[in-house]
């Protein structure tokens, strides 16, 4: 089934692999380079890519390296890449990550914001290496309206820079999921305390896009109960099925599996469009198989996306049709370094 096609909204994927969205740190500043343009291109035979996190507005970079989708550079600098995933036959989703707590005064210029000034137990990347997350600055209720236009306004420059649609990143800790942790949300107005209080900013948000591009172009990517970053979520299969059914009908939801299989299938039966499921969860040592893609496609996913496969093998596609061997690729070139990006080839017979 993998190698089947799909109709997403108003795009028809010749299969259901999706290329994950991945950190690999290698914008110029926070604008997107040739080098971004063949990555993506050597990839278009997926049935559709989703870029690595795009910071929708300047305080939402988490790092740096990133890209970002808020001024006219970036946006022509991003039509260079789209072109060319377009030229070979590809689909592509811009993923619009705002870092929220996740980022640093080095990095953005500006103080990290969050729902509450509580930090992230973690480290965040900063062009010194690593440090310790930082204490961000508490969203004023008025403030979070400003978040959720960033939303849209990025998702109308992402059309504009040729992208067929756009995923907001409510996973992995970041902004929205931050909302809806109850570690990380600590609120008294009414994006906090009750679970329809916590949902509310990713609610909005997706309404948002969705009202700037239309629901057909808008995905979200969702980690339930996921604990990266510092996060904590209470109330974990109530919080998700309230958040999908407040959701308007957007293309799509991608799902990391960060909850067990029971708990899954409860999601993918309360969600009426199509259902992107990542088998590998959280960041953990293994790569995903295409076994894996096709099991969960046999209990109701419609889509699979793969991550670190896609790393050293841009024709993963081609590799999973003939059975042939995936290259494995090494942590320390997934980031930055000028190895282990353009360089991989496709499988020489």
């Amino acid at each position: 089934m993998l190698l089947t096609s799909y109709q997403l909204g108003n795009l028809t994927l010749p299969n259901r692999l999706v290329m994950a969205p991945m950190t690999r740190a290698r914008a110029a500043g926070s604008t997107p380079t040739a080098d971004m343009a063949t990555y993506y291109a050597q990839r278009a035979t997926a049935g559709l890519i989703v870029t690595e996190g795009v910071h929708p507005n300047a305080v939402g970079q988490a790092g740096p390296f990133m890209p970002g989708l808020h001024s006219a550079e970036q946006v022509a600098a991003w039509r260079v890449v789209t072109d060319a995933v377009h030229a070979n036959g590809g689909r592509v989703f811009a993923q619009l990550m705002h870092g929220g707590r996740i980022g640093h005064t080095d990095v953005a210029g500006h103080q990290p914001v969050a729902p509450s000034a509580i930090a992230a137990d973690t480290h965040v990347f900063t062009a010194a290496g690593m440090v310790p997350a930082p204490v961000p600055r508490a969203l004023s209720t008025p403030e979070v309206a400003d978040q959720v236009r960033a939303f849209a306004d990025a998702a109308r420059n992402a059309v504009e820079a040729g992208f067929d649609g756009v995923e907001l990143h409510g996973a992995n800790g970041y902004l929205i999921q931050q909302f809806l942790s109850s570690s990380a949300n600590q609120r008294t107005d009414g994006y906090g305390g009750s679970i329809a209080g916590r949902i509310r900013f990713a609610v909005e948000a997706v309404e948002a896009a969705a009202d700037a591009i239309g629901p057909e172009r808008v995905g979200i990517r969702l980690s339930p109960g996921g604990e990266i970053q510092g996060i904590v979520e209470e109330n974990v299969p109530t919080l998700y099925r309230e958040l999908l059914k407040a959701l308007p009908d957007i293309a799509y939801i991608h799902v990391l599996a960060t909850v067990d299989d029971e708990a899954l299938m409860e999601l993918r039966k309360t969600w009426p469009t199509a259902f992107i499921l990542n088998p590998g969860g959280q960041i953990g040592p293994d790569e995903s198989t295409r076994e894996e893609g096709e099991r969960w496609l046999a209990n109701g996913a419609d889509l699979i996306s793969y991550g670190r496969a896609y790393l050293g093998n841009p024709d993963l596609v081609e590799r999973f049709r003939l059975g042939l061997p995936l290259v494995g690729t090494e942590r320390d070139t997934w980031f930055q370094t000028p190895h282990g990006y353009i360089d991989y080839p496709s499988y020489q017979h």
